[in-house]
């Protein structure tokens, strides 16, 4: 925000009222706004509501206000250095112009009487300086509300985090205790299956957050069944529904409305209005879930007998950060970022999303439209996580100084057909791989002593291995990774946690140029 005229004004204390209505008149002409001050306690009033610069005599600095001046301008922020010109009378300096001339303030001794030009060439560079000042304070804060925003924001990707770990948790506990057979215990691990990988999927954003505040997110786009990502939420959020022992209607309707969408992503629309649903309702409500399909399109209602929204925060409380004034206490805290990732990724699907109720304590109704999908594309949508993985052939190396996750992954491989070795770090792969030949190696990049890079090329130095398929898999994805381990002679890279049918996928196109 840039200054106001009354932050730009001059602020005059003259020797005499003449004094000052002549240097207003010239400084008039010349463009300069100027406000004549009687005393120079009244300067200091003014100058709490904001100048471009101070012009005053000589005789000023011994009047009684010169004191709370002084005080004033050794108390001015850190962006502020407001120019003060002293206008002295001829010949020997007093006392009172040397005292300014020591004070820790942007200070100028200007001797009268002087010249107009000199006089408007000196209060408009004196301007232009303080103008500079306001586009420092516009920088400061502009900065600190971003670095506010970034900590915020990732505060509550952490907390979203936190979120999948309590199903997660109490599944494990079941496992523990009541030890399933196959069979019984398949649902628990679907269940946890679904959880870790929405929060891999949210790590992933913690690695480019700005993607996020920019809406610039990558959608994986299938047909989604509406009730399906209704039930994966409610999943997500029946924890903090349950601790406040609130009453959850759904309404599921058959067939499904089905729409084209990540279902990860509408995951987590869906469990975001939940949670401010049982967030902002008090303890013992109600919290309703409808679904139909309008027209063409398939329509989410999540209603509530919370505290509502007031009229006039119906629009703004989609905004970053925005927070209802009273609510916190309700809510429990809270950062004000849900809905604005609920808009964001509601209008990345091609839908729109709308808040309305009967008034503050009414309840609020929150309602998302998607998109359905056209006739015929339910019939061909295909269930990736149903997709059965290929099996494997070849020898394939991996190296990780991670133990449990080089070791896992050997295990996964050999399940899926694969023969494998597994190396600790960088030297004993070299080893490994000068006795075992491996077809494909699968390497860690931050190891310790060697890293990946140096790793793979020293493979690549070795025409025994000449053949060999390099596949990077780890947790650096930016750019600079991307292109500091394709400079190493990597075929392919992949980001840590991978998919099991992707590795697959790729390992069947490696080994297959083998062949």
């Amino acid at each position: 925000m840039g200054p106001t005229p009354m932050q730009l004004r001059v602020l005059l204390r003259a020797a005499t009222a003449k004094d000052a209505q002549m240097a207003a008149d010239v400084l008039s002409r010349a463009g300069i706004a100027t406000h004549h001050c009687r005393s120079t306690a009244a300067l200091v009033t003014e100058l709490e509501h904001g100048a471009g610069a101070l012009m005053l005599s000589e005789e000023a600095l011994t009047e009684p206000g010169a004191t709370a001046l002084v005080r004033l301008l050794t108390m001015q922020p850190a962006w502020s250095d407001i120019p003060v010109l002293v206008l002295a009378r001829s010949g020997v300096d007093s006392s009172a112009v040397v005292d300014a001339m020591d004070l820790p303030a942007n200070v100028t001794v200007l001797e009268r009487p002087m010249r107009v030009a000199s006089l408007i060439s000196a209060l408009r560079s004196a301007l232009r300086a303080r103008q500079r000042q306001y586009e420092l304070r516009a920088m400061l804060d502009g900065l600190r509300e971003s670095d506010q925003r970034k900590t915020e924001f990732l505060a509550t990707l952490a907390h979203e985090l936190r979120n999948p770990l309590a199903p997660l948790t109490t599944t494990l506990s079941i496992l523990e205790r009541k030890a399933p057979g196959p069979a019984e215990a398949r649902p628990y691990y679907e269940l946890m299956g679904r959880q870790v990988e929405h929060m891999v999927r949210l790590v992933n954003d913690l690695m480019e957050v700005s993607r996020v505040t920019r809406a610039q997110i990558d959608l994986r786009v299938e047909v989604v069944a509406i009730n399906d990502a209704i039930r994966a939420a409610i999943e997500l959020s029946k924890p903090l529904i349950d601790a406040a022992g609130h009453r959850l209607e759904i309404e599921y309707p058959e067939p499904s409305p089905m729409v084209r969408g990540d279902h990860v992503r509408l995951t987590q629309v869906f469990s975001n209005l939940l949670n401010n649903a049982a967030k902002y309702t008090p303890t013992g409500g109600r919290i309703h879930v409808g679904i139909a399909s309008e027209g063409r399109k398939a329509v989410v209602r999540v209603t509530d007998n919370g505290v509502g929204i007031p009229a006039d925060m119906l629009e703004s409380v989609f905004g970053m950060f925005v927070q209802v004034a009273g609510t916190s206490r309700v809510a429990q805290g809270g950062l004000g970022i849900g809905l604005t990732l609920v808009k964001s990724l509601v209008e990345l699907h091609g839908g729109t999303v709308a808040a309305r109720n009967a008034g503050a304590g009414s309840g609020a109704v929150v309602t998302v439209t998607l998109p359905l999908v056209k006739a015929g594309e339910q019939d061909a949508a295909i269930d990736a996580s149903a997709r059965p993985v290929g099996a494997l052939s070849g020898h394939i190396l991996i190296v990780d100084d991670n133990r449990d996750a080089a070791d896992s992954m050997a295990a996964v491989l050999e399940l899926l057909g694969a023969s494998t070795t597994v190396a600790y770090d960088g030297e004993e792969a070299l080893q490994k791989a000068e006795a075992m030949r491996p077809s494909v190696a699968i390497l860690d990049i931050g190891m310790p002593r060697m890293d990946g890079c140096e790793l793979a090329r020293q493979l690549r130095a070795k025409p025994m291995h000449a053949g060999i398929a390099l596949v990077a898999l780890t947790g650096w994805g930016q750019s600079t990774d991307k292109e500091r381990i394709a400079n190493a002679g990597f075929d392919r890279h992949l980001l840590k946690p991978v998919d099991l049918a992707d590795l697959a996928k790729v390992l069947q196109q490696l080994c297959a140029r083998e062949d």
